[in-house]
């Protein structure tokens, strides 16, 4: 990239969108923790004044980071928000890699965000842990719609199976892992359903 066209950017506007967007590759190829704020400025571009007026600290980035994590479509969450799919199958697209074409194959952020931020009361971790009680919770709200007896018991199950299997893909590498998750779930579901109407 010439540096007049850096220069431009630099002074542009979508500084906090380009910030966000550097630091989300950043984050994910290297991790949080190996990332330094000057990385985050030089891939935006912005200056670090830009920067560090949007984020005072690296630990407001990561959080505005995992908050929009938590609103987009990238997430193994994301799918039991959508009402055009039917509960049974919102449930089995759990153990869909969310971006199948990603390589390397990358785990659930929360996971990896809590893992890099171990301390429970860090606020990084803390947002993780709430991210993980929403799923189960969302979980719980698909199985309420199919009239399961038990739900809160077989979605923190399906919840365990599902970042069981967001965890070995990522180490294993291998984008479709899922396919064995999916079916116990399907097992479970079966299961548990067998006698609902």
């Amino acid at each position: 990239m010439s540096s007049a066209v850096t220069a431009s950017q630099r002074r542009g506007r979508g500084g906090r969108e380009r910030i966000l967007a550097a630091a989300a590759q950043l984050f994910t190829a290297q991790g949080i923790n190996a990332t330094g704020m000057e990385q985050v400025a030089e891939a935006a571009p912005v200056s670090k004044r830009t920067l560090y007026a949007h984020f005072r600290t690296k630990n407001d980035l990561v959080m505005a980071h995992l908050q929009g994590l938590a609103s987009s479509d990238a997430t193994l969450e994301s799918v039991l928000t959508r009402n055009d799919i039917p509960p049974r199958e919102r449930v089995l697209k759990l153990f869909d890699q969310p971006v199948p074409d990603a390589a390397p194959v990358r785990g659930c952020p929360f996971i990896d965000a809590a893992a890099e931020f171990p301390d429970p009361a860090s606020a990084a971790h803390a947002y993780a842990r709430e991210q993980k009680l929403r799923m189960a919770e969302l979980i719980t709200a698909s199985l309420k719609e199919l009239g399961c007896p038990e739900p809160t018991a077989l979605a923190e199950q399906l919840a365990t199976l599902a970042d069981g299997a967001a965890s070995r893909a990522m180490v294993l590498d291998e984008a479709d892992y899922g396919r064995h998750a999916r079916a116990a779930a399907e097992v479970l579901l079966d299961h548990a359903l067998r006698n609902v109407d």
